[in-house]
């Protein structure tokens, strides 16, 4: 392992958080955080237990393999993910049309602040083509998801609300793809006007 990336593990290690919480949390958000810093090809369950202060046998008591371990973490990844629509409607409730506007301002903001991108999308592009179970976890995701948003388009009242929820949804992902590839956060903003066009344009 390199001093870089030694010095990463270092940095994450939750050496100084409260020990008291279980092994098995431990575990998780710290390889959710080792994933997402150096990639799930680029740590091993070596790396892992040592940075959550445990050790490989602790790990394989909770979870059976590594591909274990991911296909959980992209799970609690989803579960976090989920989050935004009860905020939405939280926000804005019984208000459709501002739920969706809400969800470009709020998926604007997540373009904009994280560099990383989508723990679930990074890991479809990285396992594409190895048969990973988590590939399973990460299309339930992404399908329910779509179908969330398609849900909110047709409550908002738009005229093609499956083209418009695929359209939105191509633009996020493109987004996301973007800020990663090239680092410009105009996309943000161009991703914004994009969307709010798109919706308009369905109205």
């Amino acid at each position: 392992m390199s001093a870089k990336k030694s010095e990463s593990l270092n940095l994450l290690s939750p050496a100084n958080s409260d020990e008291k919480i279980p092994p098995r949390e431990r575990i998780v958000s710290t390889a959710a955080e080792l994933f997402r810093e150096h990639g799930i090809r680029g740590i091993g369950v070596d790396a892992i237990a040592d940075a959550a202060l445990t050790n490989k046998m602790t790990l394989y008591r909770h979870f059976g393999s590594k591909d274990e371990l991911v296909c959980e973490t992209l799970r609690r990844a989803s579960e976090k993910a989920e989050a935004i629509w009860r905020d939405l409607e939280t926000a804005h409730p019984r208000d459709p049309k501002g739920q969706l506007r809400a969800w470009v301002e709020t998926r604007t903001q997540s373009l904009c602040g994280d560099h990383v991108g989508c723990d679930l999308a990074n890991a479809a592009i990285e396992l594409k083509g190895e048969g990973h179970p988590a590939y399973g976890v990460i299309e339930r995701h992404k399908a329910e998801q779509r179908d969330r948003l398609e849900a909110l388009c047709l409550a908002a009242g738009a005229r093609e609300p499956k083209l418009l929820a695929d359209t939105l949804t191509l633009l996020l992902e493109g987004a996301r793809v973007t800020r990663q590839a090239m680092g410009n956060d105009t996309c943000c903003n161009h991703f914004s006007k994009a969307c709010n066009a798109a919706i308009t344009a369905f109205a």
